[in-house]
């Protein structure tokens, strides 16, 4: 799910008096809307709790994040979990890249999408 979507959601909740911990991937943008309370994973994105499979690490995670909630005493408190993804950390060289004819395709496409958005709209 979107951080940014969580976020708002979260401090909609915290506003209507129902405490809340945001787990995330993407520190940024967690904090700059302002949660109350943040666990920050420094995995790749959509793995907030954990590896896949890796359920001891992803019960530590859980219960770091019921621990920031009942423990945090100032509003934006974030709390950074000590697990890594792997001991190289090679996923970072590769995470999110785009090799050059993919780019180059979709560059096309997305001008495609806006033509026909532009069409659409006249």
């Amino acid at each position: 799910m979107c951080h940014q979507t969580v976020s708002l959601v979260s401090r909609h909740l915290e506003a209507s008096g129902l405490p809340t911990v945001v787990l995330g991937s993407a520190r940024d943008i967690v904090e700059e809307c302002g949660v109350a309370r943040f666990l920050f994973t420094d995995f790749p994105l959509g793995n907030p709790c954990g590896r896949p499979g890796d359920a001891p690490m992803q019960r530590a995670i859980v219960g770091m994040a019921l621990d920031l909630l009942e423990a945090a005493r100032a509003p934006r408190t974030t709390v950074q979990t000590p697990f890594v993804w792997s001991a190289d950390d090679a996923w970072r060289a590769s995470y999110a890249r785009v090799d050059p004819e993919a780019a180059e395709a979709l560059r096309r496409a997305g001008e495609e999408r806006r033509r026909q958005q532009a069409a659409a709209r006249a």
